[in-house]
């Protein structure tokens, strides 16, 4: 049974990225906004007032965030703050654009350590949170910093930190070459791997199955090979021996939920759930 749905949700398209000779591994963050600050937006919003409910939850006020155009320059706190390595500088509001972040892919990605700390995304309690754009052509990650100031959400600096500072460095050390790399894929296989999804037969139940490495082409989905997002809400916490990577439509109610656990040293999949 192909996942011939997620290979279309997942395919990835090449990352443009700007070049300058002060930052090889890649664009500084003021450039890079400051680059684009002008022009026409595809995505140009209709400055849909954010319900005020939204702040209670970090996810609903940033898909607002994302699609509101008025919204995003009310939630940034000017001047914001820009650490890359041991440089800092400052984002004027004349300096920024529209950031719409995973919206214009269709789907986002997040890594949780477990299926109990997914919960945290329910969490109204939660005061800080971390954007992360992961790149790994470039071996970066640039980090949106939020803060929740008086009950409201805002964006209080931006951050460029080389993956190897990641605390889950070494699981995305691991998942870039399992994306890229079908053989490496199989050999990254538990003994089993266990199978949740949708059962063809009947829309509405779901059927349970073994993967193994003999039958492991039929089920392997397209993988996001250069970039992705992860959110951390809270404070980030220590590499563990298991993660959960997970990809979500936006609007189309897809989802793919892939367990790996980290045995004798290397990171194997234990579960793919659809």
């Amino acid at each position: 049974m192909a996942l011939w749905l997620l290979a279309g949700l997942c395919a990835c398209s090449g990352n443009r990225q700007h070049r300058t000779t002060d930052n090889p591994a890649g664009d500084t963050l003021v450039e890079a906004i400051d680059s684009t600050a002008t022009g026409t937006d595809e995505y140009a919003d209709a400055d849909i007032p954010m319900p005020k409910a939204a702040d209670e939850l970090f996810d609903d006020f940033f898909f607002n965030f994302a699609a509101s155009r008025k919204l995003q320059m009310e939630r940034v706190l000017f001047p914001l703050p820009v650490v890359d390595g041991d440089k800092t500088a400052e984002i004027e509001r004349k300096q920024w654009r529209m950031e719409h972040f995973f919206m214009k892919q269709g789907y986002y990605t997040l890594l949780f350590d477990s299926e109990r700390e997914m919960d945290v995304v329910k969490d109204t309690a939660v005061q800080h949170a971390v954007v992360e754009k992961i790149f790994f052509t470039t071996q970066t990650i640039r980090q949106y910093v939020f803060d929740r100031i008086r009950g409201t959400w805002m964006l209080t600096s931006l951050r460029t930190i080389p993956i190897v500072r990641s605390n889950h460095a070494t699981f995305l050390e691991f998942f870039y070459h399992f994306a890229s790399d079908k053989v490496f894929q199989t050999e990254s296989l538990g003994s089993t791997v266990s199978f949740v999804g949708p059962d063809p037969d009947d829309d509405f139940a779901t059927m349970e199955g073994v993967i193994t490495a003999d039958t492991w082409e039929a089920f392997a989905p397209e993988l996001p090979q250069q970039m992705i997002y992860n959110i951390v809400y809270g404070q980030p916490q220590p590499e563990s021996d298991s993660m959960i990577f997970l990809l979500r439509g936006i609007s189309n109610g897809q989802e793919l939920q892939m367990t790996f656990r980290r045995m004798g040293g290397k990171w194997k999949l234990t579960k793919l759930t659809t």
